[in-house]
């Protein structure tokens, strides 16, 4: 896990706090396939191993986030686990068939890309299929946990909303829903993540608590406070009282 991730667990840490119980999804089959959302290029196909170390590294790092012990207040689940025995028939037959490709290609994840002038950056069909394995995971959750909201960042509007209809259409449900969160971008607008080589990690083995800290210290003021509210715990009423001690004395900041 990185920075730009840690937006969408600190929503599941408020979920849990609100008397919600979390189902963290890790993608051990998606993972295999890459997302295109927020990509100018494919990504780089990785192999099983490097997938399932992946896996293992995100199940860590959740893991000082959230209680994920056995009948804990929070659980992680991978897709990997439902999807490994799906065949290509079973995929078209029950999921594929309930999408349409005119709404497909109107996602802005794929939309973005076709519309590039440089000819090798398209879409794959891979890339081009994974929304119908995000929508299957949060269809396969609703049977099986009773899951009714999907959290992810805002780039994940397209991939949630098709979840959204394939409950819709399959069970014939009108009670799932979707819940973005803004993602955490560079003043260029770039997102901050491992693909794009500027991840500042939650795994102190890969981000010094020195690194850690320098990130935080050298944003911007302006800022600061949409940062307090969107990756601590701090209340509302001290971040102001915070906010208001800064704006008296901007030079004691530290």
């Amino acid at each position: 896990l990185h920075v730009g991730n840690l937006a969408a667990v600190m929503a599941l840490r408020q979920l849990r706090a609100s008397g919600a119980r979390p189902v963290a999804l890790v993608g051990g089959a998606t993972g295999l396939v890459g997302d295109p959302s927020g990509r100018d290029s494919e990504r780089e196909m990785l192999t099983e191993e490097r997938v399932a170390q992946n896996v293992a590294g995100l199940r860590r790092d959740l893991g000082r986030l959230l209680d994920l012990s056995p009948g804990g207040e929070a659980e992680l689940v991978d897709n990997l686990d439902w999807m490994r025995g799906m065949s290509a028939i079973d995929l078209l037959r029950d999921v594929g068939k309930h999408f349409r490709v005119t709404t497909m290609l109107s996602r802005e994840s794929v939309r973005a890309r076709l519309e590039r002038d440089d000819a090798q950056a398209g879409l794959s069909f891979t890339e081009f299929s994974y929304q119908l394995l995000q929508a299957y995971d949060f269809l396969h959750l609703y049977r099986t946990r009773d899951c009714r909201i999907q959290v992810g960042g805002s780039d994940q509007w397209g991939n949630i909303v098709g979840g959204i209809d394939l409950i819709r259409r399959v069970e014939g449900k009108t009670d799932a829903f979707g819940a973005t969160i803004p993602l955490l971008t560079t003043k260029s607008g770039q997102k901050f993540g491992k693909s794009m080589g500027n991840a500042v990690w939650l795994s102190p083995e890969k981000t010094s608590n020195y690194a850690f800290y320098q990130f935080f210290l050298r944003q911007d003021d302006d800022d600061v406070e949409d940062l307090l509210f969107r990756l601590t715990e701090v209340e509302e009423a001290e971040i102001a009282q915070i906010m208001e001690r800064h704006q008296q004395t901007p030079h004691e900041r530290a």
